[in-house]
């Protein structure tokens, strides 16, 4: 098993319990490839919500779900395409994999790509996410204990997102719909689209939101985010009115409160994608991923930092 460096700045993970049989399982300190997982014990066998980016990182994973039941992982939800949540289902062989129908072509489409943007990163042994059962709006999964719903609201951060909701103690978890003390990144999603999603999942109540990268909080997480992308699409229309192009904006835009965000840098992304949406492009609609992921490099002047 690879070995992977112990971190000076913080913990590899941590277990946060949120009522009697569910748990996140965040990874500190949120950053690129740094996602939260989710555990729900349920009477039929535990349900995992996302895995982890590489081999050493889910294995890590693996060993606390089996801390915390004896059984094997019955059910995988896969929240999104991206490997960071996707990368180590292998690890979970026995488990039924499910994820939107979008993301699992998403999946089946783009691979391992994701390592390619960090070639230092130990990524071990891993795979492109493989679901075996996909739906398109909702599904409420076959386990005992508790009710498990999975809805899709639309695009997003991808274009097949979707949450996690457990109505009877009202926790959510969103993958990365909801970054907390993260800056949220639309690039294969839509501006507009997660404002749409933000309301809806609002309304659905939540006492806890677990988000894709961060700490848990509650509904301010989703007021938090939705701040932010409105920010985003009026500083992306004064772009376009002064005639600048995504990059030179991002560099003349001061961040003010959203600079205390981590992985500032995204701003230049998510411009590129408001401004497509504000010329009349639809939600998740293909931009040219590696060229405006170059330039998000270019106004860094390295590539964006990974602790994976």
């Amino acid at each position: 098993m690879p070995v992977e460096p112990s971190s000076p700045v913080a913990p590899v993970h941590e277990v946060e319990e949120i009522e009697e049989g569910v748990y996140a399982y965040l990874q500190p300190d949120g950053g690129w490839c740094l996602n939260n997982a989710g555990v729900v014990l349920a009477r039929s066998g535990p349900v995992l919500v996302d895995t982890a980016a590489t081999e050493a990182r889910a294995r890590r994973l693996r060993d606390v779900v089996e801390q915390l039941s004896p059984a094997p992982v019955d059910i995988l939800v896969n929240t999104h395409s991206h490997g960071d949540h996707t990368f180590g289902n292998h690890l979970f062989g026995q488990a039924t994999v499910v994820a939107h129908r979008t993301a699992a072509d998403e999946m089946a489409e783009h691979g391992l790509a994701l390592t390619t943007l960090w070639p230092d990163v130990r990524w071990g042994h891993v795979e492109a996410g493989a679901p075996e059962v996909v739906f398109d709006d909702r599904m409420t999964l076959p386990t005992s204990g508790f009710r498990i719903e999975l809805i899709h609201f639309g695009p997003g951060h991808t274009a097949g997102d979707a949450v996690v909701w457990l109505p009877g103690p009202r926790v959510l978890f969103t993958g990365d719909l909801v970054f907390s003390g993260a800056t949220p990144f639309t690039l294969m999603g839509s501006v507009a689209g997660s404002l749409r999603v933000l309301d809806r999942l609002r309304a659905l109540q939540p006492l806890v939101v677990v988000p894709g990268h961060g700490p848990v909080g509650g509904p301010e997480l989703l007021d938090a985010d939705a701040d932010y992308l409105r920010w985003v699409r009026a500083v992306a229309r004064r772009g376009i009115a002064e005639g600048l192009d995504p990059l030179a904006l991002a560099r003349a835009t001061d961040l003010g409160r959203y600079a205390r965000l981590a992985d500032s840098e995204r701003l230049v992304v998510n411009l590129h994608r408001a401004y497509a949406e504000e010329r009349g492009a639809e939600p998740a609609a293909r931009l040219d991923v590696p060229a405006v992921f170059g330039e998000m490099v270019d106004f860094c002047g390295a590539p964006p930092h990974c602790a994976a």
